[in-house]
C-alpha cells in the first residue's frame, strides 16, 4: 500500500508514523470538530500524517441500551464536515455489506472491525469501493493469519490495504500486545498499533467494557520502538462521559504531550537504520 493513495494525507517526507485518532463514536458534530481542530493543531506542529477517526455507528455493543449512533446520514455528514473543514481524511467502520458503498460515498478509508474480518464478504465490499481498507486483527487470530485477510482485499483489485493489531484476547477480561506480531504483519501490509483498544478489559459483568488508559503511553512507546507504521489512539476531552469507550480512551489535553515523546523516539529509531 501506499500511503500517498489517502487523499489529504499531509506531512509523507517527515519520516514519521502515521496517526489515526478521534472519538470511539460521532456523538454530535460539535464534539467532532473540537477534537479534530485540536489533534489537526498538534499533527501539524510535529509533522504527523493524520487521519481523522470516528465510527458512524457502533454495532458491536456489551447490551442492548449501550449507545450504537446519531443516525448514520447524519453521522456520516459529520465525518464529511470535519475533512471538508480541516482538509484531512477520515476513516469510519463498517459492519454490514450495505454499510461499504454507503459509507465509502462520505470518508477515504474503510475500517473491517476486529469481530468481522473474516467475513469475506464484507471484507470484498469494502475492497470493491476502490477505498484504503484497514483490516483489524481479530483479538482471536495470529498475526500470521492477517495475510489471508490482506489477500481478500488485493485478490479483489484493491491493492490499499493496511492491518490494525488491536490486541490479543488472554483470558476472558483481559488483553495483550504479542509484540512478535508486527515485524510479521508488516510482511503483508502497512501495520497499526491501535493503542486504546489493546488496553480494553472486556466482558465485565456490568456489560461496561473497562479499561487500562494509565498503559497508554507504555504501549505505544512499545510500538514506536518495534517500528509500527502507524498508531490508532481514540481520544475525547471529556473520556468518562463519552458515549462509547470511555474507560481506555486518552483524553484529549494528554495528546500532545504523548505523540511529542513518541516522535522523538521515532527520530531515534530512525537515527539506527
Amino acid at each position: 500500500m501506499n500511503l500517498s493513495k489517502i487523499p489529504q494525507l499531509q506531512h509523507l517526507d517527515a519520516n514519521n508514523f502515521f496517526l489515526l485518532s478521534g472519538p470511539c463514536a460521532i456523538e454530535s458534530e460539535e464534539m467532532a470538530l473540537r477534537i479534530a481542530e485540536k489533534v489537526v493543531e498538534i499533527t501539524a506542529k510535529l509533522e504527523i500524517p493524520y487521519v481523522f477517526k470516528g465510527s458512524f455507528k457502533k454495532a458491536n455493543r456489551s447490551r442492548i441500551d449501550s449507545f450504537t449512533g446519531i443516525g448514520d446520514e447524519k453521522a456520516l455528514k459529520i465525518l464529511r464536515k470535519v475533512s471538508e473543514t480541516f482538509n484531512v481524511p477520515t476513516v469510519t467502520d463498517i459492519h454490514e455489506v450495505s454499510d461499504a458503498a454507503m459509507a465509502a460515498e462520505y470518508v477515504d478509508v474503510l475500517q473491517i472491525p476486529a469481530f468481522l474480518v473474516r467475513q469475506t464478504d464484507l471484507v470484498v465490499a469494502a475492497a470493491e469501493t476502490g477505498k484504503v481498507v484497514n483490516l483489524k486483527k481479530g483479538q482471536f487470530m495470529s498475526p500470521e493469519s492477517m495475510k489471508h485477510a490482506a489477500m481478500k482485499v488485493t485478490d479483489s483489485g484493491n491493492e490499499q490495504v493496511m492491518i490494525t493489531d488491536r490486541g490479543t484476547m488472554f483470558g476472558y477480561q483481559d488483553m495483550i500486545v504479542d509484540f512478535r506480531g508486527i515485524p510479521t504483519m508488516r510482511q503483508y501490509a502497512p501495520t497499526v498499533l491501535d493503542v486504546t483498544h489493546s488496553l480494553q478489559q472486556p466482558n465485565q459483568s456490568s456489560g461496561v467494557t473497562g479499561g487500562r488508559p494509565d498503559m497508554i503511553e507504555t504501549i505505544a512507546r512499545a510500538g514506536i520502538v518495534n517500528q509500527v507504521d502507524g498508531l490508532f489512539i481514540e481520544t475525547h476531552f471529556d473520556p468518562a462521559n463519552a458515549k462509547s469507550d470511555g474507560a481506555n480512551m486518552l483524553d484529549l489535553k494528554y495528546l500532545e504531550g504523548l505523540l511529542t515523546r513518541l516522535v522523538s523516539i521515532r527520530k531515534t529509531i530512525n537515527s539506527f537504520e
